[in-house]
C-alpha cells in the first residue's frame, strides 16, 4: 500500500458536516419508507424474515439520526475544552451503532429461535413480500453506494459505518428474499432460517464496528503498513539522522503523529526547528488523514546515552562560571558563551576576539586555561575557546 498523497485542498468543518447531513437525510427519506413497508407488509404477509428485515431498517433511522447528531458536534471547531476538536464524536457515534446492530440482531435472533420451537404451523408468506423484499435489494445497495462514496471524500469512519449498515439491509434482504422464495414454494422454515441468516450477520457487522471504533478510543496506533511508511517519510527528510518514540492514534477521520527526531548535535535552535517544521509538512502533505503532528528535536540517541535531566540549567551554570572568568584578566573577553547537553555532559563553546592575540602561543595558552576553568564544575565535558 502506497502512501496517498494529498491532493485536493481540505474541507472546512461546516463543508463536511453539510455533505454527511445531505447523503444522511436521503438515507432517513428511504429507511424511513422501507421501514415501513417492510414491517406492514411482514406483519399481514405473514413473512417473519420481512418482519427482521424492517426492524433492520427501523435501526438504520436510528444510525441516521445518531449520525446527524455526531456530525453537528464532530464539525465544531477545537475549543479550550477539546484542543483536538470533537472528531471523536464521530468514533463515539460508532460505537453506539455497532451496539445497536447487536442488539437488533439479538431481538431478531430470538424471535427466530421461539418460533423454530413453537407446535404451530408457520404460515406461507403472501406473494407482494416477495416484491417489497426486490425493492429493499435495490435501493439500499444504491444508497450504501452513495453513502460509500461520500464516506472516502470526507475520510469519515462514520459514514463508511452508516453504509455498511446500509449494505447489511440489502444483503439481508437477499436472504429474506430467498426464505420468502422457499417458503412460498412449500418450505415455510425457511422464511425463519432467514430471520435467523439476518440476525447472525448484523451482529457480525456490529461487533465489528463497534471494536474498530473502540480501538480508536483507546488510541490504538495505525496499522504496521502505515507506520513504516510514516517513518520512511520522515527519515527521507534531509539532516533527519535518525527516529524514534513514534507513536500514532485516530481522531475520527484524522491521524495524529508524535515523533522524535535525531539531529547533529551542534545545530542552532532555529536549524532544529526548521528541520521539525519539513518533517511536519512532508508528513502532511503524503499523508491525507495526518492533520497533527508534534515532532521533539534530540541532539543525541536519549534512548541509549545518558541523561542530562540531572544537569543544572544556564542561569546556574552560567553563574559559577562567569564568576571564575571574571577573576583571569585575560579571559574577561570570553564571549558568546554556549552550552551542549550531550551523554550527561555539559559542553561548553565560546568566543574570544582574535584581534586581541599577540601570538598562537597565546591562543594556546588561553585555550588550556579556559578548559581548566571551565572543568572545575565536575558536570562540564568538553571545552572549546574559538577565535573570531
Amino acid at each position: 500500500m502506497t502512501p496517498q498523497v494529498n491532493t485536493q485542498a481540505s474541507l472546512t468543518p461546516e463543508q463536511r458536516k453539510q455533505a454527511t447531513a445531505h447523503i444522511t437525510l436521503w438515507g432517513v427519506a428511504v429507511n424511513l419508507l422501507l421501514a415501513a413497508l417492510k414491517i406492514v407488509g411482514g406483519i399481514f404477509g405473514h413473512s417473519q424474515a420481512l418482519l427482521a428485515d424492517g426492524l433492520h431498517s427501523l435501526s438504520d433511522l436510528a444510525s441516521d439520526g445518531m449520525v446527524l447528531l455526531a456530525a453537528k458536534h464532530a464539525g465544531e471547531d477545537a475549543d479550550e475544552d477539546h484542543p483536538y476538536g470533537h472528531a471523536r464524536y464521530e468514533t463515539l457515534a460508532t460505537v453506539a451503532l455497532g451496539f445497536l446492530l447487536i442488539g437488533v440482531a439479538v431481538g431478531i435472533g430470538f424471535d427466530a429461535v421461539s418460533r423454530f420451537n413453537s407446535a404451530a404451523p408457520l404460515p406461507v408468506p403472501h406473494l407482494y413480500t416477495l416484491i417489497i423484499a426486490g425493492a429493499s435489494i435495490v435501493s439500499k445497495e444504491a444508497l450504501y453506494h452513495a453513502t460509500a462514496r461520500v464516506a472516502r471524500r470526507l475520510r469519515s469512519n462514520m459514514l463508511e459505518a452508516n453504509a455498511w449498515h446500509h449494505r447489511s439491509d440489502a444483503i439481508s434482504s437477499i436472504v429474506v428474499l430467498i426464505g420468502i422464495a422457499g417458503a412460498w414454494y412449500g418450505h415455510p422454515l425457511l422464511d425463519t432460517v432467514a430471520a435467523l441468516i439476518v440476525a447472525v450477520m448484523i451482529a457480525r457487522i456490529g461487533a465489528t464496528l463497534a471494536r474498530e471504533s473502540v480501538q480508536e478510543l483507546v488510541d490504538t496506533a495505525l496499522e504496521p503498513e502505515r507506520i513504516a511508511q510514516i517513518r520512511d517519510t520522515i527519515l527521507s527528510v534531509d539532516d533527519v539522522q535518525q527516529l524514534h518514540m513514534l507513536r500514532t492514534r485516530r481522531m475520527g477521520h484524522n491521524a495524529l503523529v508524535d515523533v522524535h527526531i535525531q539531529v547533529a548535535p551542534h545545530l542552532s535552535v532555529s536549524e532544529g526547528h526548521h528541520i521539525s517544521e519539513k518533517v511536519e509538512d512532508k508528513l502532511k502533505s503524503t499523508f491525507e488523514e495526518i492533520n497533527d503532528v508534534t515532532v521533539h528535536i534530540d541532539p543525541e540517541d536519549d534512548e541509549t546515552r545518558a541523561s542530562c535531566s540531572h544537569l543544572p540549567l544556564r542561569s546556574e551554570l552560567m553563574a559559577s562560571l562567569q564568576t571564575r572568568l571574571e577573576q583571569d584578566a585575560a579571559l574577561q573577553r570570553v564571549s558568546q558563551i554556549t552550552l551542549h547537553y550531550l551523554d550527561g555532559r555539559v559542553n561548553v563553546d565560546a568566543a574570544y576576539p582574535l584581534a586581541a592575540l599577540d601570538n598562537l602561543d597565546q591562543a594556546r595558552q588561553l585555550q588550556q586555561r579556559f578548559a581548566e576553568l571551565c572543568r572545575e564544575d565536575a558536570c562540564i565535558g568538553d571545552c572549546r575557546l574559538l577565535f573570531t
